[in-house]
């Protein structure tokens, strides 16, 4: 069985498509995989296989905290912790399935 292709050209920025494609072949996939994936997912998912949404809070990621933030996060939920200031799992799991459901 012959294996058929066909070519996708699409405009995409510089950095976004140097960027993508370093992350790819860091994880040993062609590009040309990764846009078959995408694509494949589209057609699974019957849409985007992401909900395309701005971050509700822009809380700061480890990388972008210095390390006193770093630091005073950690010792807040070890506070926490020690406080037994918690939620079952199944009450924050119902919690977060009701935010994203009622967006």
């Amino acid at each position: 069985m012959a294996i058929k292709s066909a070519n996708v050209t699409a405009r995409v920025e510089p950095e976004i498509k140097e960027k993508a494609e370093g992350i790819l072949e860091s994880l040993g996939i062609p590009a040309s995989v990764g846009i078959n994936m995408f694509y494949r997912q589209v057609i699974y998912w019957n849409g985007l296989p992401f909900r395309p949404t701005l971050p509700v809070h822009n809380s700061a990621a480890v990388n972008g905290m210095s390390k006193e933030e770093f630091d005073a996060r950690m010792a807040e939920g070890l506070a926490q912790a020690k406080a037994d200031d918690s939620s079952p799992v199944d009450v924050v799991m119902d919690r977060l399935i009701g935010e994203i459901t009622n967006g």
